[in-house]
């Protein structure tokens, strides 16, 4: 954001996260569905037990770019205005994972990925014209997602990028909302198409990004991993993996 570099002289010192702003305020999505905000059980599989994903096994689960903390990765710079921090960030999520699902593409198709799905019972919905909830082929909902956001991080009066300019109130709900999706779209990757990002060998990097992001959800208080799965989903997928991680002290407890 070109406003990040034009304004550190005259931001603030930094706050622990955007918190402190109103998150009633939900005006600047008027313009535009508000995507997916409810999940739903999609009983994808019978009782019978699950194998184990390849993401949570050794070696894969260890791997990475990125050995210890990522606390001071995510920690703003001196004198750096929190919510400018968090929209640098967000923004940096955004390309870094859009660059990862590009390289997936050809893998995940509308035969291949009939369900945004994120676990043998975990399905991502969103909302039709009519605000009824539809479950989506992923590569189309995934597209959704991405023009969603595309959008608002164009949009000056959610994003500014001019000197002079402030943050709406209603950023921080902005930012829970974006970290939600994103958050949705790493889900799918990981237990749709690890096979084919270990293919690639790029499952290291893709695993410090992954941990990059929920350490820095965590350290802003835009994570909160019951918000982002069901109860049908706490115990699959990438919410078992991120308990794996603080296991290992990748993440922080």
């Amino acid at each position: 954001m070109s406003g990040f570099l034009n304004s550190i002289g005259r931001l603030r010192a930094p706050k622990r996260s955007p918190l402190n702003t109103p998150t009633s305020q939900t005006g600047f999505f008027e313009p535009l569905p508000s995507p997916g905000a409810e999940f739903t059980q999609n009983p994808l599989s019978s009782g019978s037990p699950q194998p184990k994903p390849l993401y949570l096994c050794q070696p894969f689960v260890k791997a990475a770019l990125v050995k210890g903390s990522f606390k001071t990765i995510v920690a703003p710079p001196k004198y750096v205005d929190v919510n400018e921090w968090v929209a640098v960030n967000l923004f940096d999520f955004y390309h870094n994972l859009n660059h990862f699902y590009g390289a997936l593409t050809d893998f995940c198709t509308l035969q291949n990925c009939p369900t945004m799905s994120a676990g043998p019972t975990l399905n991502f919905l969103w909302p039709d014209q009519n605000q009824r909830l539809v479950s989506l082929p992923a590569p189309t909902y995934i597209d959704f997602v991405m023009s969603w956001l595309q959008k608002l991080l164009d949009d000056e009066n959610v994003f500014p990028t001019k000197s002079g300019r402030d943050f709406p109130n209603s950023f921080a709900y902005t930012a829970k909302h974006i970290y939600k999706h994103l958050f949705r779209i790493f889900a799918h990757l990981y237990h749709q198409h690890f096979e084919q990002i270990l293919h690639l060998s790029i499952e290291a990097h893709f695993n410090s990004l992954f941990a990059h992001f929920l350490a820095f959800g965590k350290e802003f208080d835009i994570l909160v991993m019951k918000d982002l799965m069901t109860n049908q989903g706490m115990g699959q997928g990438v919410a078992e993996l991120s308990e794996k991680w603080r296991e290992m002290g990748i993440l922080e407890a």
